[in-house]
C-alpha cells in the first residue's frame, strides 16, 4: 500500500524568505523615515510574526507573507507611510489571534489603533434583506471619513488577495473576483489609484472569464514586436522636435489593460483585430511647477505638427483636474499609418498622481496645485451620505449602490454667474447645480437661467454652462425632485427636508393604521408592519404609514390585506414546501440526496428537479455544460445562473451567503434554449443551408429565427433547443464552414 508523503517544508529557507521580504520592505520605505520609525516597524513586524507562526495561507506558505506583501504595496505601489506600514503587518492580527484593539493602542499608539479597528472584519447581527458583505463595506466607509488611510490599505490588502487567488476554489475566486469588480475597482478609480484600478480589473477577468482573458493576452504578446515598431516610428519625430526645444521627458507606448480591451471587444462586437486604438503613447515632461501647463500645451502642440487630432477628442485635465486629482492632457491623432492613436501628455508630478493617486497628493501639497480638491471634496460628500444613511437606517444593498454610482461618475465643469468653477459629476442638473451652492438655495429653486436661457430644473448641464438659480420663498421640494437629481448631496437634502414636512403625515398614517387594525383584531407588531410594507410595495415602514396618512392608500384597503394574509397562511400549511431557506436543513436535504459527505453543498442540476425547487434563470439561460452557481431565492426556489451572467458580480458581491456551488449531471437528456447570432454575406439558398444543418444533420428544435438582409450583408438571430454546451459548439463550428457565414456568435 503506497502512502503519499507530505511535503517537506524547509523552516531554515522559510525563515530566509521572510527576512528577505522584510528587508525589501524596509529599502522601499527608508527614504520616508523619520527618528525611531525603523524601530516602530520592526515591533509591528516581531508581532505579527508571534501572532501568526502556526498559520499558513490556502497556497501553503507562512501567513505572515501576507501581511509582508500588503505593506510592500502600501508603500511601494501607493506610497504611504510608518503608520500605514505598521497598520498593514497588523492588519489580521486582531481578528486572527486573543490580540484586542486596546493592546494594539498600547504598543503602537491611537492611530495604528484606529486604523486596525477600520481594517478589522466586522460580525455580529446584520439587517434583514442585505448581506454581511454590503454591510462591511459600509462599516468600512464609515471609518473612510476618519482616516482614508484604511480604504487605501483595504485595497492593497484586496490587491495581494487577488495576486494569490489560484490556491482558491473556483467557487470562492469567482465570489472575490466579483466583490472586486463590484466594489473595490471603482474605489481605486475614485481615489485616483490608476494601476491598481487596472489591475484589480484584469485580475477580475483572468478568473471570471479565463479564456477571454487568455485569448486577448496571447494576442497582445503575438503582435508585441509590430506594434513597438509602430510606436518606435510614432514617436521619432515628436522626440527630435522634443529635444530641439530642450525638454526632459520620457516618451513611453503602453498597450490598453486587457480588462479594457474585453470591455471594448464586447461593446463593439468587433474582432480583436480591428479595435485600432489597443494603445496609449504618453509624454512625461520633468520641468518645474510654474511652467507645467505652458510646457504641456507646447508638447501638444509638437504632437499636432506631426499628426491631425480628432478635435472631438481633445479633454484638458490640466487646466479642469478630475475629481479623484488626475491631470493630463488628451488627444487622439491620425498617425501615418491610417490609424488613431491616443496621445497623454503630463508631468512626472501629474504621473505620480496618476498611479499613485490620493497618497501622491499629499506629497505635491506644498505645490499651489489644484491637485486632491476634489478628493477632499469626494471624501466629505462620502461623509454626508454615511451620516444621512445611518440616520434613515437605509438597508446596507440599497446605501451601497447609491455609494457605487458615485465612484465611477465621470465630471461637468459649470461656472457661477461671478464666473466661480464648479464641478459636478456628469448627468448633474439645474437642481444639482443649486443645492451645491447652498440648501436653502436648493429647496427655494424653481427655475435657472442657463447661459442666459431660461430652463426647468430638470435641464441637464454641459461643460462649460454659466448657470443661475431663480428662487421663490413659495416653492417647496417635492418627490418629484429625486427623479431627475443625479448628486448624493442633493437626493439627501431633498429626502431630508421632504421628511421634515413629511412628519405630520406619518405620525396621521401611524394613527390610523392601528386604530384601523384593532377594528380587524390584529395588533401592529413588527412582524405584521413589514408584511403591510411589503403587501402595499412601501421601501420602509414610514413610507407606508406616509402613503396612508396622506391617502394614497385608504385604510378600508387592510381589511383585504387580512383576508389575503389569511388565505396565504392556510395555503402555506398545506404545502409540503421543498424551498429550503434554512442553510442547515438544505445542506442536510443536499447530503439525502447525493450521499456524498464532500460535496454535500454542490447541487447537481438535471436530477432530482422534482424534489428540490429550482429553475434556469432567465436572465442568462444556462446550458448543460456552462460555468454555473445557484441563488437561493426568497420566494422562488433556486435559480440556475451562469457564471458570466450580466448580474452575477451583483449577486455574487452582496448575497454571498445565498450563493451555492452547482454543476450539470449527465443522467438524462434536456433541452435547453440558446441564443445564436450568425453574420456574414448575402447569397441565394443561404437560409437554407443554415436550415439544413439545424434540423438534417443535427436534429435541433428551431424555437425562432429572424434574418435581416440590407446592402448584400445578413444578419441572423436564431433561438434553437439543444442538449448542453458541446452539442452548441458542433453546431456552431458547422455553421461557420457554411459558405459566406462570417461569424457566429451565442447571446443570453
Amino acid at each position: 500500500m503506497s502512502v503519499t508523503a507530505e511535503p517537506v517544508i524547509d523552516l531554515d529557507q522559510e525563515r530566509k524568505e521572510i527576512l528577505k521580504c522584510y528587508r525589501r520592505l524596509l529599502r522601499e520605505a527608508k527614504p520616508m523615515l523619520k527618528d525611531n520609525d525603523a524601530k516602530l516597524i520592526k515591533k509591528a513586524f516581531n508581532t505579527s510574526l508571534e501572532a501568526h507562526q502556526s498559520m499558513r495561507r490556502r497556497s501553503g506558505e507562512p501567513y505572515i507573507y501576507h501581511p509582508l506583501a500588503v505593506a510592500q504595496i502600501a508603500v511601494e505601489e501607493i506610497g504611504l507611510g510608518t503608520t500605514s506600514i505598521v497598520a498593514a503587518l497588523l492588519h489580521d492580527v486582531v481578528e486572527d489571534t486573543d490580540m484586542t484593539i486596546a493592546d494594539i493602542d498600547r504598543l503602537f499608539g491611537p492611530k495604528v489603533a484606529r486604523i486596525i479597528d477600520g481594517l478589522t472584519k466586522i460580525s455580529g447581527k446584520f439587517e434583514y434583506g442585505t448581506s454581511q458583505q454590503a454591510e462591511n463595506f459600509r462599516k468600512m466607509l464609515l471609518t473612510l471619513s476618519d482616516d482614508v488611510r484604511v480604504i487605501l490599505i483595504k485595497l492593497a490588502d484586496r490587491l495581494h488577495n487577488m495576486r494569490t487567488l489560484d490556491s482558491m476554489p473556483r467557487d470562492k475566486q469567482l465570489k472575490i473576483a466579483s466583490e472586486t469588480i463590484y466594489i473595490y475597482a471603482p474605489l481605486a478609480h475614485r481615489l485616483g489609484l490608476n494601476a491598481i484600478k487596472s489591475e484589480l480589473e484584469d485580475l477580475y477577468l483572468k478568473y471570471a472569464e479565463p479564456e477571454a482573458y487568455k485569448d486577448i493576452a496571447r494576442k497582445l504578446r503575438e503582435t508585441k514586436t509590430s506594434r513597438d515598431r509602430f510606436i518606435a516610428r510614432f514617436i521619432e519625430p515628436i522626440e527630435e522636435d522634443l529635444k530641439e526645444m530642450g525638454f526632459d521627458f520620457v516618451v513611453k507606448g503602453r498597450p490598453k489593460s486587457i480588462y479594457s480591451i474585453y470591455n471594448k471587444l464586447s461593446k463593439q462586437k468587433k474582432p480583436f483585430e480591428e479595435i485600432f486604438d489597443l494603445f496609449a503613447i504618453r509624454i512625461i515632461l520633468n520641468v518645474p511647477p510654474e511652467s507645467e501647463k505652458a510646457g504641456c500645451w507646447q508638447a501638444y502642440s509638437v504632437v499636432t505638427d506631426h499628426y491631425k487630432p480628432n478635435p472631438d477628442r481633445l479633454k484638458d485635465w490640466i487646466s479642469t483636474p478630475r475629481a479623484n486629482g488626475y491631470e493630463s492632457l488628451h488627444t487622439t491623432v491620425m498617425s501615418k499609418a491610417g490609424q488613431w492613436v491616443e496621445v497623454q501628455i503630463r508631468t512626472a508630478r501629474m504621473n505620480e498622481i496618476a498611479e499613485k493617486g490620493y497618497a501622491a497628493h499629499w506629497k505635491y501639497k506644498g505645490n499651489d496645485t489644484q491637485t486632491g480638491r476634489g478628493i477632499e471634496s469626494w471624501i466629505s460628500q462620502v461623509r454626508e451620505m454615511l451620516e444621512s444613511s445611518n440616520n434613515e437606517k437605509t438597508g446596507a444593498i440599497e446605501f451601497l449602490d447609491d455609494f457605487r454610482s458615485n465612484l465611477y461618475s465621470e465630471e461637468v465643469f459649470v461656472f457661477t454667474p461671478k464666473g466661480d468653477l464648479k464641478v459636478l459629476q456628469r448627468g448633474a442638473t439645474a437642481l444639482d447645480f443649486a443645492f451645491d451652492i447652498h440648501t436653502q438655495i436648493g429647496a427655494r429653486c424653481m427655475a435657472a437661467k442657463v447661459n442666459t436661457t431660461l430652463v426647468p430644473l430638470s435641464h441637464v448641464l454641459n461643460n462649460g454652462d454659466q448657470v443661475e438659480i431663480i428662487t421663490s420663498n413659495k416653492q417647496k421640494p417635492n418627490e418629484d425632485w429625486l427623479r431627475f437629481v443625479v448628486t448624493s448631496k442633493a437626493k439627501t437634502k431633498i429626502k431630508d427636508l421632504i421628511k421634515e414636512e413629511n412628519k405630520q403625515h406619518i405620525s396621521d398614517g401611524r394613527e390610523m393604521v392601528a386604530r384601523k387594525l384593532k377594528t380587524l383584531r390584529l395588533e401592529l407588531t413588527n412582524e405584521i408592519l413589514n408584511q403591510l410594507r411589503a403587501y402595499f410595495g412601501s421601501k420602509t415602514s414610514n413610507d407606508f404609514f406616509y402613503r396612508v396618512g396622506k391617502g394614497h392608500i385608504d385604510v378600508q384597503e387592510l381589511k383585504k390585506f387580512k383576508s389575503d394574509k389569511e388565505s396565504k397562511e392556510n395555503r402555506q400549511n398545506k404545502l409540503n414546501t421543498d424551498t429550503l431557506q434554512d442553510g442547515k436543513q438544505f445542506e442536510k436535504e443536499l447530503k439525502k440526496l447525493h450521499g456524498e459527505r464532500a460535496d454535500a453543498d454542490m447541487l447537481l442540476i438535471g436530477e432530482d428537479m422534482d424534489r428540490i425547487d429550482y429553475t434556469l434563470a432567465k436572465c442568462c439561460n444556462p446550458i448543460s455544460g456552462d460555468d454555473v452557481f445557484g441563488f437561493v431565492t426568497v420566494n422562488e426556489g433556486i435559480k440556475i445562473h451562469r457564471t458570466t451572467c450580466p448580474n452575477a458580480v451583483e449577486l455574487m458581491s452582496n448575497h454571498g451567503n445565498r450563493i451555492i456551488k452547482a454543476k450539470w449531471t449527465s443522467q438524462r437528456d434536456l433541452a435547453f434554449l440558446a441564443g445564436l447570432r450568425i453574420t456574414g454575406t448575402d447569397r441565394v439558398g443561404l437560409v437554407n443551408d443554415v436550415t439544413k444543418i439545424i434540423s438534417n444533420e443535427l436534429h435541433i428544435n428551431i424555437r425562432s429565427i429572424t434574418i435581416d438582409s440590407k446592402d448584400g450583408i445578413f444578419e441572423g438571430t436564431l433561438k434553437l433547443y439543444v442538449h448542453n454546451t458541446r452539442h452548441l459548439e458542433e453546431l456552431m463550428k458547422k455553421l461557420e464552414k457554411v459558405d459566406g457565414v462570417v461569424k457566429v456568435a451565442r447571446f443570453d
